[in-house]
C-alpha cells in the first residue's frame, strides 16, 4: 500500500493538499489521532495498491506526542510511507489568518497569532526533520499547490521524470512554479471571432480555427522540439518533475489549444504526462 502522511504549519494548505491527493485516487482521513495510525494502516494490507493519506497535525496535540511510536509502528509492520511537510512564511501565515478570520488552534486570550504561529512550529520541528516530501506555499495559489502535490506524488510513484503542462492567462500572472514559460499570444485570437469567444481552447470549432492556421501548428511543434531536446538532459539531472506553463492573455482559448496539442505529442513520445488549465477551474 502507499500511505501519505500529511502534515505542516495552520494555514499552509494541508487541507488542499489532502484534496489534491483525494482527487487522484488516494483514500484521504483528516486529523486522524496518531495512536491511532498503525491501526488504518493495517486495516488497508489487506488492499494491495490501495493509496491512502493521513492528515496529522496540530489539533491533534495530545497524540501528536504519540506520533513517533506510531511511526515505528508503522516500520514494523513493513509499511512504506511518505510524510509531506508543508509550511508557509510568518508574513504569509499571519495573512491568510486574517483574510479568513479563522482562529489559529495554538492561540487563546493568552496567546497572540504570532506567539501561536512560533509555538507550532517548534512543535512540529522534528516531523519536518522526518518529512521526505516538503512544500513551501507561501507564493503560491491554491491551484499551484494542487499541481505541485501531484507532481511529487507522481514523481515518486514512477521512475521516469513527471511533466506538468498548465496552460494560463497572463492577465492573471504567471504561475509561481513553472520551469519553462511560453507566450503564444502571438497566435490569431479566437477571442475575436464573436462565435468562439465563449467558447474554450478544447472546443471543436475554436480547435479548427487554430489547426487551419499555419503559425499555431508551428508554435506547437516548436516547442515540443525545444522539450524533447532538453527534458531528457533534467531527468539525467534526477529531476522529479518539469512544469512547462503556456500562456495567451485570458488562458482560455490559444493557451488552452496548445497545450492540449503539446499534451498529445509528448505521451506519444513517451513522457508522463499531466495536464491542467489554470483559468478553465
Amino acid at each position: 500500500m502507499d500511505l501519505t502522511i500529511v502534515s505542516g504549519l495552520s494555514g499552509s494548505g494541508k487541507t488542499v493538499a489532502l484534496q489534491a491527493l483525494e482527487d487522484i485516487g488516494y483514500y484521504c482521513i483528516d486529523n486522524l489521532p496518531a495512536n491511532l495510525l498503525p491501526h488504518f494502516a493495517s486495516s488497508l494490507m489487506n488492499s494491495p495498491g490501495s493509496q491512502a493519506a493521513v492528515g496529522i497535525d496540530i489539533r491533534n496535540r495530545h497524540f501528536l506526542e504519540t506520533l513517533p511510536d506510531s511511526l515505528e509502528s508503522l516500520k514494523q509492520l513493513g509499511i512504506d510511507f511518505h510524510i509531506l511537510y508543508l509550511y508557509a512564511d510568518e508574513d504569509t501565515l499571519i495573512r491568510r489568518f486574517s483574510e479568513t478570520r479563522r482562529r489559529h488552534p495554538l492561540t487563546n486570550q493568552a496567546t497572540s497569532l504570532v506567539e501561536g504561529i512560533r509555538n507550532e512550529q517548534q512543535l512540529l520541528a522534528s516531523l519536518a526533520q522526518s518529512a521526505s516530501m516538503e512544500i513551501d506555499s507561501s507564493h503560491t495559489t491554491p491551484h499551484e499547490l494542487r499541481s505541485q502535490v501531484r507532481n511529487l506524488v507522481g514523481a515518486r510513484d514512477g521512475t521516469s521524470m513527471m511533466l506538468q503542462i498548465v496552460s494560463f492567462g497572463h492577465k492573471h500572472g504567471i504561475p509561481s512554479d513553472a520551469d519553462f514559460v511560453f507566450d503564444v499570444r502571438c497566435l490569431p485570437n479566437p477571442y475575436w471571432e464573436k462565435t468562439l469567444r465563449q467558447q474554450t481552447g478544447m472546443d471543436k470549432d475554436v480547435i479548427k480555427f487554430l489547426s487551419s492556421n499555419p503559425a499555431a501548428t508551428s508554435m506547437v511543434d516548436h516547442i515540443y522540439d525545444f522539450l524533447t531536446e532538453w527534458l531528457p538532459a533534467f531527468e539525467r539531472e534526477n529531476r522529479s518533475y518539469i512544469t512547462v506553463a503556456i500562456g495567451c492573455t485570458g488562458g482560455q482559448h490559444r493557451s488552452v489549444f496548445v497545450s492540449e496539442q503539446l499534451a498529445v505529442k509528448l505521451k506519444e513520445y513517451g513522457s508522463k504526462v499531466q495536464l491542467s488549465h489554470r483559468e478553465l477551474i
